[in-house]
Order: structure tokens, then C-alpha cells, then sequence
């Protein structure tokens, strides 16, 4: 299995969509058409 890694993130904003911003670090991990697995879990929800 590959690499595995522990990112604690805030959703940014994008125009009218909500994106998660992956570290620069991971950057030449992360070339298109790398498959990654992402779990999301929800610590504190934001105010709408």
C-alpha cells in the first residue's frame, strides 16, 4: 500500500464552492491522475 498521511483542514471558499487545499508539501505527490483515498470527518461544523 502507499503513503499515508493526517491533514486537520478548514473548508476554504472558492467562488461559490467549498474546497479543501492540499498542503504545497504534497504537491509532487499528488500529480494528476494519482488515485488517493480522502475520508472526511466532520470536528466542527461552521456557521452557514
Amino acid at each position: 500500500m502507499g503513503e499515508q498521511y493526517t491533514i486537520t483542514k478548514k473548508i476554504a471558499k472558492h467562488g461559490t464552492q467549498a474546497i479543501i487545499v492540499i498542503p504545497r508539501i504534497l504537491e509532487h505527490k499528488l500529480k494528476p491522475k494519482t488515485m488517493v483515498k480522502l475520508t472526511i470527518d466532520i470536528i466542527e461544523e461552521g456557521a452557514a
